[in-house]
C-alpha cells in the first residue's frame, strides 16, 4: 500500500515538473516578444528623435538622404546597445544558473 502512495506521489511530482517546464517554455516565449518589442519600440523612437532634431529650426526644405543617414546611424547604435544588454542579461542568467 505504501508502495502504490509513493508511486502515485512520484507521479505527481512528475506531472507538476511537465507543468513547470511548459510554463518556462511560455515564459521563454514571452520574454522574446516583449524583447522585439522593445526593439520595435526603440526604433520608433530613435526615427521619431532624429527627425525631431532634423525638423527643429529648419525651413521645409529637408536633406532627406541626411535625415535617412541619420536614421540609420542611430538605429545601429541602438542595435548595438540593445545587443550589448542582451549579453550582459545572458551573462547574469548563467551565472544564476550556475
Amino acid at each position: 500500500q505504501s508502495e502504490k502512495e509513493l508511486q502515485d506521489v512520484v507521479k505527481q511530482q512528475e506531472e507538476k515538473m511537465l507543468q513547470l517546464i511548459d510554463k518556462s517554455g511560455e515564459v521563454t516565449m514571452l520574454k522574446e516578444e516583449v524583447s522585439q518589442l522593445k526593439r520595435s519600440l526603440q526604433r520608433a523612437e530613435t526615427e521619431a528623435k532624429v527627425l525631431w532634431e532634423e525638423m527643429r529650426g529648419k525651413e521645409p526644405k529637408v536633406d532627406t538622404a541626411h535625415v535617412q543617414d541619420r536614421v540609420l546611424l542611430r538605429q545601429e547604435v541602438d542595435k548595438l546597445r540593445l545587443l550589448l544588454l542582451e549579453k550582459r542579461d545572458e551573462k547574469r542568467l548563467l551565472y544564476d544558473k550556475y
